[in-house]
């Protein structure tokens, strides 16, 4: 397994990379904003997924670790290879990635050129679970990647419904106070029934205080 390769940068193509590591020439495929950061004559380093074929082996690049992990976990989707799991990570960070996969948001790989959303809802049904956020383990008070993504998809869907934004965003807030695990989760549909049933616990027990006062 090779991990990274670090050396003088040889040349920078529009899709790959030479890397000289004391007189070999390994080349690398990676993305526009990895190879960026390269510059030819100087030293650079690659952390690299290697993707063994009948016929071929070829190593993917990334600026980062966490690019490759994710990397790696896209391309355990079914019908998902390296070029295409390269694509996703070209279009958008790994964080949002990860946030996407979590919350189940199927558009934000539909932004990616080759996939539709067939392979979008694949992607987000068959990473369930495998791409976490990072920071969602966090207190329940704090603000984290996940909750920017989803809470809007909620407030939507409930500004349908006929509540304010104001109202929506509120309501939110408390009843994941009460089930702080479901914000964890980050699913957009569960965080939405848990609001309305926590809605329709409050007019409950708002009906019964006044019928108290009665």
């Amino acid at each position: 397994m090779i991990s990274f390769l670090r050396g003088t940068v040889a040349h920078v193509g529009l899709s790959t990379a030479v890397i000289d590591l004391n007189g070999a020439g390994m080349s690398v495929n990676a993305t526009p904003q990895t190879l960026s950061r390269l510059r030819v004559g100087e030293p650079g380093q690659v952390f690299t997924s290697l993707i063994v074929r009948e016929d071929s082996l070829t190593l993917f690049g990334f600026a980062s670790d966490d690019e490759r992990e994710v990397f790696d976990v896209l391309l355990s989707v079914s019908g998902v290879g390296p070029r295409l799991a390269l694509a996703v990570l070209a279009v958008h960070e790994p964080e949002a990635i990860r946030v996407a996969a979590h919350t189940g948001d199927s558009k934000t790989f539909t932004k990616v050129p080759g996939i539709g959303p067939k392979v979008a809802g694949r992607i987000v049904l068959e990473l369930a679970g495998k791409l976490v956020p990072h920071g969602t383990a966090g207190s329940a008070g704090s603000p984290t990647a996940a909750e920017a993504a989803w809470k809007p998809q909620v407030v939507a869907a409930m500004t349908s419904l006929g509540w304010s934004e104001k109202d929506a965003s509120a309501s939110i807030d408390k009843a994941l106070a009460e089930d702080p695990e479901v914000s964890f989760r980050g699913n957009v549909a569960e965080i939405l029934r848990t609001t309305l049933r926590w809605l329709g616990q409050d007019g409950a027990r708002a009906g019964n205080r006044v019928g108290t006062r009665g």
